[in-house]
């Protein structure tokens, strides 16, 4: 393969983010719904993803961090984390990650979605895994070997509570006081050139400030917002003392409802804010380490 042909592979590409979330909202996939089969059938699929990417296990020979949990009346509700190491020798590691499941056919919610319409989660959350399968493809293809490890997560359960962060924090594959920073992506599909993304997390790390100073991404506009605790997976990560950064692009009226579908997706844009976290990973790695910052009380 010529180099250009080689580097043009490791950029963000709308076509290929449109067909990952074509094939993770479909119907066929019947809304990605923890402990339904199209839930289970979105973890394979991202597993296959990670092992052509060609990235190792963590979990002795499997891409799975299987877990339980209750929720309300429903108990042992079993759901799995998918996770890809990039291993390059290094002392510390960067986490990428997004959820993979949505709300199904809403059968475990006790009534507060439609039961039995397929939600299909376009943008919550199959446009944030088609973000992680980008950045994964960028840095496995990248010739130059970076200063950090990559650990590539998609979460299960987190429409139910964050389950599958807040399991992997409690159990986690490698040491968190090892973790640079977490980066989360959670509906990432639907920008909005008014708003622009909003990145949370800026208040985490006393580097922050110093690593988005004059970033900038043509035809991307960006805020960001102090919050390290939030209503996505993130949060757990930041409560266990990791430096975080969470990437938005707001809510909708498609939000939690049947007609959240791939055709609505912004894929050209969520190309361009994968180059603008590409840029904001880059330089968070020419520090060795970021320095946490907590809640002020």
């Amino acid at each position: 393969m010529y180099a250009g042909a080689h580097a043009q592979d490791t950029i963000p590409n709308a076509g290929r983010i449109q067909e990952i979330v074509n094939y993770l909202a479909s119907d066929k996939l019947k809304g990605r719904g923890t402990a339904e089969k199209g839930g289970m059938k979105a973890s394979r699929y991202v597993a296959r993803q990670f092992k052509k990417l060609g990235l190792q296990t963590v979990n002795g020979s499997s891409y799975y961090q299987d877990f339980t949990f209750d929720k309300n009346a429903h108990k042992n509700i079993p759901s799995r984390n998918v996770l890809g190491y990039l291993d390059n020798g290094a002392a510390r590691t960067i986490i990428i990650a997004a959820h993979y499941d949505h709300l199904g056919t809403a059968g475990l919610f006790d009534g507060k979605y439609p039961i039995g319409q397929i939600h299909n989660g376009a943008d919550d959350n199959a446009s944030g895994v088609a973000g992680l399968l980008e950045l994964a493809r960028h840095y496995v293809k990248n010739k130059n070997k970076e200063p950090f490890n990559f650990l590539f997560i998609a979460f299960g359960g987190e429409e139910l509570g964050l389950q599958g962060s807040k399991y992997y924090t409690a159990n986690p594959l490698m040491p968190l006081d090892k973790v640079h920073f977490m980066l989360n992506m959670d509906m990432i599909g639907r920008y909005n050139r008014e708003r622009g993304i909003g990145i949370g997390g800026f208040g985490s790390a006393e580097e922050w400030p110093a690593v988005f100073k004059d970033v900038q991404q043509p035809g991307i506009k960006y805020f960001t917002d102090a919050a390290g605790k939030g209503a996505s997976d993130h949060h757990n990560f930041y409560m266990h003392g990791v430096p975080v950064m969470f990437f938005h692009t707001g809510g909708h009226d498609d939000y939690h409802k049947p007609t959240d579908d791939a055709p609505k997706l912004q894929a050209v844009s969520e190309a361009g804010i994968l180059q603008l976290g590409i840029q904001l990973i880059d330089k968070a790695m020419t520090f060795p380490v970021l320095h946490y910052v907590g809640e002020k009380s």
